[in-house]
């Protein structure tokens, strides 16, 4: 079912000083910020030769990624996001062996412009689990 590994996804509690980080230190190239109202997240995308790491910060009151940053200051791996061919399926196949898709169970759009769902970390080793259509 899961494809290749879209991303990791690290919180940050300074988007910008992470960024510096990424491009400064370790070279990589880092995309522009980019908010994601629809998530409550500004993402900063790095862009490495066989996969991606996704920079968090929250984005207004509410975000779900400021509760995590509570309990993680300094910021650390929020999720990881596996490639789906056919998210719809994947759901479904997923519900049926007793996987919890979080939220409604809809998928919601992306930072990429594609379908994306959340499962459950409890379901998967403790492991926030992202599947995005491809």
């Amino acid at each position: 079912m899961i494809g290749r590994l879209n991303h990791v996804a690290i919180a940050v509690p300074d988007l910008e000083a992470a960024a510096a980080q990424y491009r400064d230190t370790l070279g990589a190239k880092v995309n522009p910020p980019q908010d994601e109202p629809d998530h409550g997240v500004t993402v900063a995308f790095i862009e490495l030769p066989n996969t991606k790491v996704e920079l968090l910060h929250p984005l207004g009151d509410g975000s779900p990624i400021q509760g995590f940053l509570d309990k993680n200051p300094s910021g650390g791996i929020h999720h990881i996001c596996y490639e789906v061919e056919d998210i719809l399926a994947a759901r479904d196949q997923l519900m049926e062996s007793g996987a919890r898709v979080l939220g409604s169970g809809e998928p919601k759009i992306g930072a990429h412009g594609k379908p994306v769902l959340f499962l459950h970390p409890k379901d998967f080793t403790g492991t926030l689990v992202e599947l995005e259509q491809v």
